[in-house]
């Protein structure tokens, strides 16, 4: 558990979390955000990668351009060609992706709120939450928000003590205790290591 004094990297933002005069500074934004107004007391800080980054073998990249090539050929055949366009922009991403470091991205509880990167989300704007946790496969917070516009925020707890961040959100959130596996989505981009 890390408290005031710490420096947070966010790709081309240094967020500062001063002790003494606790405020949060965006050096490229104008606004200072004072720390005990805003953000309160830092629970627990911790960094994770903007994606996970797979080690894909040549059998993976000769079974993906396979079934790029066929989804393609399948687009043109039906004059779906919108989908053929999907599916080569989808390539090239996943392409230039393989080939760059994901950033370390700052994850942060606090008192009154948690934060992702630059972006801060008070508990008054989420909802309920719940842990995966399946040792050696996924080690995730996913905490659900009461925006329609607003994905559900996914947390990889990385080396935290998912027990302690679990009795830190008791106090201010409700666990659904019913979400005993992780969305299909993320299961499946990690058993196809896309993500």
């Amino acid at each position: 558990m890390q408290k005031s004094g710490v420096r947070i990297q966010i790709s081309s933002y240094n967020i500062a979390l001063h002790g003494a005069k606790n405020m949060l500074y965006y050096p490229h934004m104008p606004i200072q955000y004072a720390n005990d107004d805003q953000l309160g007391e830092i629970l627990f800080t911790w960094d994770t990668r903007e994606y996970q980054q797979h080690d894909r073998g040549p059998r993976w990249y000769i079974v993906m351009i396979s079934l790029g090539i066929l989804l393609i050929g399948y687009g043109i055949f039906s004059n779906n060609f919108l989908f053929s366009l999907i599916i080569i922009l989808a390539s090239i991403i996943l392409y230039m992706q393989s080939r760059q470091e994901p950033h370390d991205i700052p994850l942060y509880i606090t008192d009154l709120g948690v934060g992702v990167a630059s972006r801060f989300y008070q508990y008054g704007e989420l909802g309920e939450f719940y842990l995966i946790y399946e040792p050696g496969v996924a080690k995730t917070l996913y905490i659900e928000t009461k925006s329609l516009l607003r994905p559900k925020l996914r947390l990889p707890l990385e080396d935290q003590n998912p027990l302690e961040i679990r009795d830190a959100l008791l106090e201010v959130l409700d666990e659904n205790l019913e979400k005993e596996e992780e969305p299909m989505a993320d299961a499946a981009i990690r058993h196809w290591k896309l993500h």
